[in-house]
């Protein structure tokens, strides 16, 4: 069906009408398509080739002032100090008992800092961080969704498609690492790192340049990928979602989001539960990949033998068969333990996403 425009209607038009030449479908609730009519092609082209995907609907939060960064620094739980302008990270946004809220990412400019968040928690991540600036904090906080667009090139081939674009210089860029650049005679920013475990870049454009950066995008070579697609890449990755494996029944530790915590950075909320967690290894439970013979119904609980030991929280169809992710309490096991779903066969496998141990951070 036809999107409804209610924002910037001749910048989106412009954009999803480029999509629609393209085979875009579109869903009444989804301002982004959901699919192109090809995922299975684009499926394989994001693990073999390079795919492009409309990811616009995440929010972009832009902090300004000169208390910035040490601001968002104590509010989540990676070290955000130690960042330079060019550089990222991904860190958490959780509650005083480290129930996580979001998993974002951070980029640092010369002059902002720029917080990518989930599409569901814009505006609950908007209200958090403005419900923390205290009179006399430094701080500036504006929500720039509306006003940029975000694309997603994620394969092996997205070096190639930038050398392409005359854009050479940003293979083996630190993940999160960022540059302005020119796109079909737009000024773009491309960051290293496409939120999945997957290679590929992150391309942030004004919403007046989306369509032509949009198309320069797909004659270089990316092929289009609907939302369908990266839910898809999203299960089989390991990403946790809001809503599904971010709630408040789970902690960030029992999500297996190391790479986005850190234990050395002093206090910031949730610090001392997630310490405590490590500390007395007090993790109960975890998110496992689970390969399935068919599919259980949704939020379906995951049982060995008699035992109830968790509950599925995210499904998706493959080549291969059904995915999913779920929790599985630590003392049940791991990768290679078989399972039931929902009375439906199914065996728990690791998930590059994910990160189960802190290392040295």
């Amino acid at each position: 069906m036809q999107p409804e425009f209610s924002e910037s209607p001749d910048f989106s038009r412009s954009l999803q009408d480029s999509q629609i030449q393209a085979g875009a479908i579109f869903e009444a609730d989804l301002p982004v398509p959901v699919s192109f009519g090809n995922d299975v092609e684009a499926v394989q082209a994001a693990r073999q080739g390079v795919v492009v995907g409309d990811r616009s609907h995440w929010g972009r939060i832009q902090l300004t002032d000169e208390d910035r960064l040490t601001f968002l620094h104590n509010q989540t739980t990676n070290d955000l100090n130690r960042l330079k302008p060019g550089e990222g990270c991904d860190t958490l946004f959780v509650t005083s008992t480290a129930r996580t809220l979001d998993l974002a990412t951070v980029y640092v400019l010369e002059d902002e800092v720029l917080v990518i968040v989930s599409p569901s928690q814009r505006q609950p991540i908007l209200t958090w961080i403005d419900r923390y600036i205290f009179f006399g904090d430094k701080v500036k906080l504006a929500d720039v969704t509306d006003q940029t667009a975000l694309f997603s090139l994620i394969g092996p081939a997205s070096d190639t498609l930038l050398e392409h674009l005359n854009l050479p210089a940003f293979a083996r860029l630190p993940y999160a690492s960022h540059r302005p650049v020119t796109i079909a005679g737009q000024a773009s920013r491309i960051a290293a790192g496409t939120g999945l475990a997957l290679p590929g870049y992150t391309v942030i454009v004004p919403r007046t340049g989306a369509a032509a950066v949009w198309q320069a995008l797909i004659e270089a070579g990316a092929i289009p990928m609907g939302e369908r697609v990266w839910e898809q890449l999203r299960i089989e990755q390991g990403r946790p979602a809001p809503g599904r494996e971010l709630t408040e029944a789970y902690n960030a530790v029992e999500a297996c989001l190391w790479q986005a915590i850190s234990l050395n950075k002093g206090c910031y909320i949730g610090q001392e539960t997630i310490a405590r967690l490590d500390t007395y290894k007090g993790v109960k439970q975890q998110i496992w990949g689970i390969r399935l013979q068919a599919a259980p119904a949704p939020d379906s609980g995951i049982t060995v033998g008699e035992e109830k030991v968790g509950i599925l929280t995210s499904l998706t169809e493959t080549e291969q068969g059904f995915f999913g992710l779920g929790y599985v309490r630590t003392k049940a096991g791991g990768a290679g333990l078989k399972v039931q779903v929902g009375g439906i066969d199914g065996e728990l496998v690791e998930v590059p996403f994910l990160e189960r141990d802190r290392g040295g951070k």
